[in-house]
């Protein structure tokens, strides 16, 4: 618990772009902890240039959250235990969709824990429905023209057409 009571979690991801597959998580981290911080990378960790900026992601994120009181995202550029205590939060949330989701985030909590042993690392199992979703996928079938309408929120199905010249 932060200082003043609340529990705090911070959600962190690229987001490039969010999907409803992240939207659930967010939105399932938001019934059970009482701030949710959507942790939005900053800088370019993988090999691959983001298609959207980080603001953009940022905005994104805000359209497809406004509903929810205790969602607030922002852009971080430190490491993740480093942003997570900056902003009180006891732990990182973060959704699991298959068993080569685990093996990565098991050694990412294993680091974590060794930079800042207080930050726990909670995972959420993703619902059935968006088990197979992600944004390398989404960015993939809306550059070969597919319709990704069910995948992502509207306002970025029709950024992902824009960007990529299929308006």
């Amino acid at each position: 618990m932060s200082e003043d009571g609340h529990r705090t979690v911070v959600c962190p991801g690229s987001y490039d772009p969010v999907t409803n597959g992240h939207l659930d998580i967010i939105g399932r981290a938001a019934n059970v902890f009482d701030r949710v911080i959507v942790g939005v990378v900053g800088n370019q960790v993988r090999k691959q240039e983001p298609l959207f900026t980080a603001e953009e992601r940022q905005g994104f994120l805000e359209e497809a959250t406004a509903h929810l009181p205790n969602v607030e995202i922002e852009i971080f550029r430190e490491l993740l235990v480093e942003f997570a205590q900056r902003k009180g939060a006891s732990a990182v949330v973060k959704g699991l969709r298959a068993i080569s989701d685990f093996e990565y985030e098991f050694e990412m909590a294993q680091l974590n824990r060794v930079l800042n042993a207080d930050i726990e690392s909670i995972y959420i199992i993703a619902s059935p429905y968006y088990s197979f979703l992600s944004s390398t996928g989404v960015k993939e079938m809306a550059t070969f023209g597919g319709n990704v309408s069910e995948l992502v929120p509207a306002h970025v199905a029709e950024a992902l057409a824009e960007r990529l010249g299929r308006d």
